[in-house]
């Protein structure tokens, strides 16, 4: 295997100030704002909500209708000299199966005009520990090596922002997991990583900062736990476990913030309509009554949740 000598990364930010892009009559991406910086975030949406046209507008592909784009202040589209510091994987495969990795990623290193684009495409290839298949056509590979070889061919020049459109696409768990690690490896290093999904627990997993869109707009920003308990309108269900569970329950169905109570083997289960009501009120009674709360936990704290919710709304 290659030895991989890693050096700090330059740190990029990707901003859209009040993007919209449409398609004849059709609108695609309506109003968004959002900045993308280092580190790993998950672009999040059902198909058809617009991620890809985020995507290709990020990379200059596509230019806004209204608003803005730009990598560290400068516009994309039309500008070339971004290319230099951003790489793309697009969800559409194009690698000539002929080819073998090595002259894959080689050929990227010359079309971005490097220096030694044998040096480059070997640390690339190591990057994504394609070492001991390099020499074998692409056509022979699995979809996670094909994906893998891909990333290696965008990550030739060491870009500081590397996109991803559905990454994750036709990968079985083992590829997904090693997929996983290697954008951690690279958002450790200091790169800004985008990818999209519309698989919920690939985000889940792979990312806590998360942009969310449905219909062309942004739904929400930020870290997935603290979108959720900032929607105080939205029911919450606890797990609740305390030294006098059933003493606990008749004083919480009395509370205005609490829609309904199940005592359980594991405990007690919470619907709360109002998550910072019930939760101060929760610590009050606990304390008035004598009652040793044991674990809180939030049972339906999950992605999966957030976008149901985001969805229906």
């Amino acid at each position: 295997m290659t030895t991989v000598t890693t050096t700090p990364v330059k740190t990029s930010t990707v901003d859209l100030t009040g993007v919209s892009h449409w398609y004849g009559n059709v609108v695609a991406v309506n109003d968004i704002t959002l900045s993308v910086g280092p580190g790993v975030t998950g672009l999040l949406g059902p198909n058809g909500a617009g991620k890809t046209t985020v995507l290709h507008m990020m990379a200059g592909f596509l230019p806004p209708s209204q608003g803005t784009v730009t990598l560290d202040g400068r516009p994309t589209w039309r500008n070339p000299e971004v290319y230099r510091a951003l790489g793309l994987v697009t969800e559409r495969e194009s690698v000539p199966g002929y080819l073998t990795a090595q002259e894959f990623v080689v050929a990227s290193a010359k079309l971005h005009g490097l220096n030694n684009p044998a040096q480059a495409a070997a640390q690339a290839i190591g990057i994504v520990e394609l070492d001991e298949a390099k020499d074998r056509r692409i056509s022979e590979y699995s979809k996670g090596m094909r994906q893998r070889a891909r990333v290696a061919a965008a990550l030739v020049h060491d870009p500081s922002v590397l996109l991803l459109d559905e990454p994750f696409n036709g990968m079985d768990p083992r590829q997904r997991l090693h997929m996983m690690d290697l954008l951690h490896r690279m958002a450790s290093e200091g790169r800004t990583i985008l990818f999209s999904s519309h698989i919920l627990e690939e985000v889940e997993q792979l990312s806590g900062t998360v942009q969310v869109i449905v219909a062309g707009r942004l739904a929400a920003s930020g870290d997935y736990r603290h979108i959720r308990r900032l929607m105080t309108n939205r029911p919450h269900v606890f797990l609740i476990q305390s030294s006098d569970n059933r003493t606990l329950a008749t004083i919480l169905m009395g509370l205005e913030s609490v829609s309904g109570v199940e005592l359980e083997p594991a405990g007690l289960q919470v619907r709360a309509n109002d998550y910072g009501s019930f939760t101060r009120a929760l610590t009050k009674v606990a304390r008035d009554k004598g009652i040793r709360l044991t674990g809180v936990l939030p049972s339906d704290e999950s992605l999966e949740d957030v976008f149901a919710y985001l969805v229906e709304k």
